[in-house]
């Protein structure tokens, strides 16, 4: 981190000088400070329902911005104002790789509303420093007037990730108006692997969340590359797409959103598979309503395929989409919420035995990372996404042996 002090470790990667010290919580042109840590009550989150109720819990958050004096580098635990039983929230740390670019920036500002979130490191590459100092104190203002205490600090080091819970991957070369995601391939890989490889390194026990396109094809390559197990590397995959879809439905049956419940495994692009056979609204088999016999299926279908294609002509490029849909998954992730959704991640045979490849299909996801579910579907589907496999499959391979 600009201005700490290393010592060169294995692998040439620089190790802190005091590795049992805690790193600054705040950091502006390249000077870090200090910080006091008290106690303090702090809300979990305001509004109504079971998201947004008020409530005051046992946190580990620090006191302040961090520019006081004092750091003893013990954490104390807030107290809870309430007289109900307080509920413990884990602090964590989240590296957003790629922070320079529109969905990386934006992703890192939606992920900040996470209470479970103390420190953001916005990571770019090298000689991009006075970008990344903008973006933080951007930040570092937006922040103060929202009212979130969160650290947030930019390098140019990955080493200081080391410590990350969750890294997120936005680095990669964008897709262009007119270009198939699956053109970048190669050329993304190539930047994929070697930052992959490094987090293996010094952030061995971080979830990975790949954004970078070809998404289904990069988390492969940062799974390979990295070292890690299975369950900790996994990408954005269709869950954007299933938000699309999921979008579109409620609007033609004029319910809720949160009314319909559907999904899109297989690939992020054009094999991709929806799967009405899962599809429900208000609970209700979608196929059982008589208004389902005049869904557009195909208009529906073809309108998340190139819904991104659509935004890219545009206004050149998905911002907002892909950083809610970014931050929704690392809410799941550090909220430990056992939710299941449909993300890009290894399989072995849990849907019909076609596997050994990473694709969007639905896992379970929580602080552990992320778990396919085994599913059972038409035969359609189960062929449409057999197709998609192999789609995927082959140029993994093609860009695997090209790295080679």
């Amino acid at each position: 981190m600009p201005g700490a002090k290393f010592d060169r470790g294995c692998n040439d990667l620089l190790e802190p000088v005091c590795p049992d010290c805690e790193p600054s919580s705040h950091e502006v042109d390249g000077q870090g400070s200090k910080f006091r840590r008290e106690l303090r009550p702090v809300a979990a989150g305001t509004g109504s329902g079971p998201e947004g109720s008020r409530l005051t819990v046992d946190i580990r958050r620090p006191w302040g911005n961090g520019a006081e004096d004092g750091c003893s580098g013990e954490s104390s635990y807030v107290q809870s104002t309430d007289n109900a039983s307080p509920s413990a929230i884990i602090m964590s740390k989240v590296t957003i790789i790629g922070a320079t670019g529109n969905v990386g920036s934006y992703a890192a500002h939606a992920i900040s509303i996470n209470p479970h979130v103390h420190e953001i490191l916005l990571y770019g590459r090298e000689g991009r420093d006075a970008l990344l100092k903008g973006i933080t104190q951007d930040f570092i203002d937006s922040f103060a007037a929202r009212g979130t205490d969160i650290a947030v600090n930019w390098t140019t080091n990955l080493k200081d990730s080391s410590g990350s819970d969750i890294v997120v991957i936005t680095a990669g070369s964008p897709r262009m108006p007119g270009q198939d995601r699956l053109d970048l391939a190669l050329g993304n890989a190539r930047i994929i692997a070697p930052l992959a490889q490094t987090l293996g390194v010094v952030a061995p026990d971080a979830k990975i969340l790949v954004v970078t396109n070809p998404v289904d094809v990069m988390t492969c390559v940062a799974l390979k590359n990295s070292g890690m197990k299975p369950n900790q590397v996994f990408g954005l995959g269709t869950h954007l797409d299933s938000m699309r879809l999921k979008s579109l439905i409620a609007s033609y049956f004029n319910v809720h959103v949160s009314e319909v419940h559907t999904r899109i495994i297989g690939e992020h692009g054009e094999s991709m598979v929806p799967l009405w056979s899962a599809t429900t609204i208000g609970g209700i088999k979608i196929s059982n309503l008589p208004a389902f016999s005049h869904l557009p299926v195909k208009e529906f279908v073809n309108s998340v395929k190139c819904s991104g294609e659509v935004i890219i002509k545009n206004k050149g490029s998905t911002v907002y989409g892909p950083g809610e849909a970014i931050a929704s998954l690392v809410k799941t992730v550090l909220g430990d919420e056992n939710r299941i959704l449909t993300v890009s991640a290894y399989i072995k045979s849990e849907v019909h035995d076609i596997g050994d490849i990473c694709i969007g299909v639905p896992a379970r996801i929580n602080r552990h990372g992320v778990f396919p579910v085994t599913i059972r579907i038409d035969e359609s589907e189960v062929i449409a996404f057999r197709e998609s496999v192999e789609k995927i499959r082959v140029i993994t391979q093609q860009v695997l042996s090209a790295m080679q």
